[in-house]
């Protein structure tokens, strides 16, 4: 066997590279350059970033998803030998470029796409873009074994129960436990919610992420989401998923098992912890986050959600019940509300209905059956829920 110092660096792509997963993963690559090649990052509009970290890391070919942008990315990557492309086809040849290990950190439903090519090469795929199993978790797995490649949980919780799972029968797992900050606004006052701005929404009391999913953790649709996720990821009955409120955010997840054990994972609110174990997977190695001092934190609190302030987590389980095409709608019409939410044409309790309207239409339309998941069939789902919440915001709206 190879000693350490002989193996050959492990060539790796990032997709949604600028975006907070990505940095912490370009971070965490930048700290042992020489155990990674770097095939391709991929970005949006942020293309200064998106060029510095290519140039950083040597990587052969950057992308930006916006072709509008092609022309400063290849200004500030001239003279580097690094290649560039935009546009969502050109994420997606990406996906192709030989590679051993794939982050997916794009956010959204744009996400699948690029995935799924990543798994037709037998890659081994690191999905941060929760949203590719939520609204086609049979058709993700499915090609994934097809094609004899992995897919490796990179969210907090997923991470946690995966680990958790290690060298344990999924036959003995009694249940499923999943942690929630809460949000920004776990402590309001019900009757307060419905004048909350975005900006209220966008701080998050533990993580520090992006303005989209702080505002999916403050209206626990992120934690929605999370449930359809480990029903897919995992396999698990949805009646064996429990979410709970956990304020600390230092339990990630809890396993469950028929002897009464609960096996729990706790570290930091920090990313890397679950990234760079996916990223070293099946070693554990030395990662730079904080040390858990238990005697000055004391005391860990757990409290049950309430549906009333976080619909979210209802509509998730009529969603697994229905199945279908009904995660994709979920998913398409969630990201629409939010759209409408940052730009103030719906309060932020007007979500939840919007998305329930979507879900209810659809079903009465009869379009969240399916004879056989495709890519094509979640593609027209997502853009007639989108269609469908732009009609249930103008309602709203109109009689708010």
């Amino acid at each position: 066997m190879r000693g350490e110092a002989e193996r050959a660096p492990r060539r790796v792509t990032i997709f949604g590279s600028t975006g907070s997963i990505g940095v912490s993963t370009v971070d965490l690559i930048a700290r042992e350059p020489e155990r990674f090649k770097v095939v391709a990052l991929t970005g949006g509009r942020n293309v200064g970033l998106l060029a510095e970290q290519a140039v950083a890391l040597g990587a052969a070919h950057a992308v930006t998803c916006w072709p509008e942008c092609l022309a400063e990315l290849r200004e500030r990557l001239a003279g580097t030998g690094i290649t560039s492309a935009a546009g969502p086809e050109a994420v997606e040849e990406a996906a192709t470029r030989p590679a051993d290990w794939i982050m997916s950190a794009i956010v959204g439903a744009a996400g699948l796409a690029p995935g799924l090519r990543a798994l037709e090469q037998g890659t081994t795929l690191a999905l941060a873009n929760k949203e590719s199993l939520v609204t086609a978790g049979p058709l993700l797995m499915g090609t994934a074994a097809r094609h004899g490649a992995r897919v490796l949980p990179v969210d907090s919780e997923h991470s946690a129960i995966f680990q958790g799972l290690a060298g344990e029968s999924s036959s003995d797992v009694e249940r499923i436990v999943i942690t929630a900050s809460g949000g920004a606004f776990r402590d309001w006052p019900l009757e307060s919610l419905a004048a909350a701005t975005p900006e209220e929404a966008s701080t998050h009391p533990n993580w520090a992420m992006g303005q989209r999913i702080t505002v999916d953790s403050a209206s626990m649709f992120n934690k929605a989401l999370e449930v359809i996720e480990t029903k897919e990821f995992f396999g698990i009955d949805p009646a064996r998923i429990e979410v709970v409120v956990h304020p600390e955010s230092l339990v990630h997840a809890l396993v469950g098992f028929r002897d009464g054990a609960l096996m729990a994972h706790v570290g930091p609110p920090d990313m890397r912890h679950a990234i760079g174990y996916a990223l070293n997977w099946p070693e554990r190695r030395h990662l730079p986050v904080a040390r858990l001092d238990l005697a000055q934190i004391a005391t860990l609190t757990f409290r049950a959600p309430c549906e009333t302030r976080w619909p979210a987590l209802r509509l998730a389980r009529e969603v697994m019940q229905t199945g279908g095409l009904a995660g994709a709608a979920f998913n398409a019409a969630k990201e629409a509300a939010l759209d409408h939410f940052l730009d103030r044409a719906i309060r932020f309790t007007d979500m939840g209905p919007v998305v329930e309207r979507v879900l209810e239409r659809m079903d009465a339309e009869n379009a969240l059956k399916t004879d056989g998941l495709s890519l094509d069939a979640v593609r027209q789902a997502d853009h007639l829920a989108r269609a469908r919440a732009a009609e249930a915001a103008a309602d709203l709206a109109t009689t708010a």
